[in-house]
């Protein structure tokens, strides 16, 4: 067997690809063709894409881009791969346990993601800092990038969100290539040598040597089943991020709160010599105000301490950052989620000014607990992107001592609710239950009908919710929509929900002739999947 060859500069690029196979054409499907077929006659030997179904989106574009692919040879409507090929890149949309997926294994010498394969191609000198959990992603992701860009840094945020990694890693190879000092830095994302990835189950179920700088895993909780089979199965895709942090010196901020992370953390204590790996775990099974140095006698820890800042405890340095107080982002939950980030950017030695500077000016995300506007002294919170339970169990707790009047519904998840119902019946004024899921909701919440001063009400849909939790509602009350459900009974994805919400919220303002506080673009409205 011929010794493998890499290309000097690169992580882990092999000069010779050989044959590569690319399984689906969603967002990276597309994505690693675009970044394959120029290099087909040179690093590629045949490129050959499997795009699912033909009549579709993915038909459309590979016939629109047929000249930008190079020859490459694109099938559809089979999932039977023939041929041999020496690498598989395959869509994140396709679960490892699908017919589809095993062809395309069995067909191949290695079957990676395209994070997996991006890392490989992404330059030598780049930092990587991976960030994965069932809830809190997204923020943490963003918030990661935005202190580091704030601070002059050339980062970006990659994966779920801004480009594809493989996009990203693009930029960056072709910026250095064509020399890059004298490429313009109006654009961080184009020679970003920092890569903050948002990573799903999905992307590291098929991670081989995937190697970060600092590995985030924030709490996991049961989700994603039908694709992982067993939420063991899900869990142990999150705990691949941890695989290879030895190899990189990479360093694991893990959330210490939650009961599967923190036997994690167990663990990597537990080990010694070459198994053992540096890490910082946030809070403890008491809370986040707990320090784990003292818990346990852990050697880093992160944690809110008694003055209310954020404390980072790391290779024997104290950072104490912001008083939580001047945070933008509201709830228990984003105080975990900024502690996250400021961990990961003490890790690759950020200033702590530098770090105070960005969680001070970082606003909410959209569809994540974001302020919607406030009409007649009523406050209301767009919190669509919680389509499960666990989601808004962490919502209904951001406002206290306010309780909110909580809109749950859509298509339902089946996921039990014991829980949902015991936080609402502690922490909530009321709740709306509406759309597909709303009879098994007021079954589930029928014993709080008789509560003292619990609401519990039913409605249609989301539109009817939000007038009927308006109608019921008094001055300095929370109206939050955090309906622990997909959207698809009405919308077609989640960010359409949420613009639809911030609209409705607008046109009540207009008819009691109030003024919000909040600037929304009624006819934005996302389409896309969930």
């Amino acid at each position: 067997m011929s010794e493998t060859i890499f290309l000097p500069g690169r992580k882990q690029a092999r000069r010779d690809l050989g044959r590569v196979l690319i399984l689906g054409l969603g967002v990276s499907g597309k994505a690693c063709a675009l970044y394959l077929a120029p290099m087909i006659g040179t690093r590629v030997e045949d490129l050959v894409i499997y795009g699912g179904p033909s009549g579709g989106a993915s038909f459309e574009w590979a016939f629109a881009h047929s000249e930008q692919l190079n020859g490459a040879e694109v099938i559809f409507d089979t999932e039977d791969v023939e041929g041999a090929f020496d690498l598989c890149i395959a869509s994140p949309g396709i679960s490892e346990f699908s017919d589809f997926y095993l062809s395309g294994k069995r067909a191949s010498k290695e079957i990676v993601s395209e994070v997996e394969f991006a890392w490989r191609e992404s330059d030598e000198a780049s930092k990587w800092v991976a960030i994965t959990g069932t809830n809190g992603k997204t923020t943490t992701t963003s918030l990661t990038s935005f202190i580091l860009e704030r601070a002059g840094w050339r980062a970006c945020a990659v994966g779920n969100i801004g480009d594809t990694c493989i996009e990203a890693v693009g930029k960056r190879n072709a910026a250095v290539s064509n020399d890059l000092e004298s490429t313009s830095l109006s654009d961080a994302a184009q020679v970003a040598s920092i890569y903050v990835v948002e990573m799903s189950s999905y992307q590291l179920a098929s991670t081989i040597d995937f190697a970060p700088d600092v590995a985030v895993i924030l709490g996991i909780t049961p989700d994603h089943l039908t694709w992982h089979k067993t939420h063991e199965n899900y869990a142990q895709a999150k705990f691949k991020l941890l695989a290879n942090l030895k190899r990189s010196g990479g360093v694991a901020v893990l959330d210490a709160i939650n009961d599967m992370v923190r036997s994690k953390v167990r663990e990597l204590k537990a080990a010694s010599g070459q198994d053992a790996i540096d890490y910082i775990p946030i809070g403890t099974s008491v809370g986040i105000e707990s320090d784990m140095r003292e818990a346990c006698g852990a050697r880093n820890s992160a944690f809110v301490d008694g003055d209310s800042c954020l404390h980072i405890a790391f290779d024997g340095r104290d950072h104490v950052l912001i008083d939580t107080a001047k945070l933008m982002l509201e709830g228990r939950h984003n105080q975990l989620n900024a502690l996250a980030a400021a961990s990961a950017c003490v890790v690759l030695g950020l200033a702590d000014e530098d770090i105070n500077a960005g969680l001070a000016s970082f606003a909410p995300l959209e569809h994540r607990i974001e302020p919607a506007g406030s009409v007649s002294g009523i406050d209301f919170f767009n919190d669509s992107k919680a389509t499960n339970v666990d989601a808004t169990l962490v919502a209904i707790t951001a406002f206290l001592p306010r309780k909110p009047i909580v809109l749950l519904g859509g298509r339902d998840k089946l996921s039990p609710l014991d829980d949902l119902v015991c936080a609402c019946a502690e922490n909530a004024k009321g709740v709306v239950c509406y759309g597909e899921s709303k009879s098994r909701f007021i079954e589930a919440f029928v014993s709080l009908r008789n509560k003292d001063g619990f609401l519990l009400m039913e409605s249609d849909g989301m539109k009817d919710a939000l007038d009927t939790a308006f109608d019921a509602a008094e001055r300095g009350d929370v109206i939050l929509l955090s309906p622990a459900c997909a959207s698809f009974d009405e919308f077609s994805c989640f960010e359409e929900r949420g613009e639809v919400f911030k609209k409705l919220v607008l046109e009540l303002a207009a008819g009691a002739g109030a003024v919000t506080d909040v600037d929304a673009d009624a006819d934005d409205v996302a389409v896309c999947g969930e």
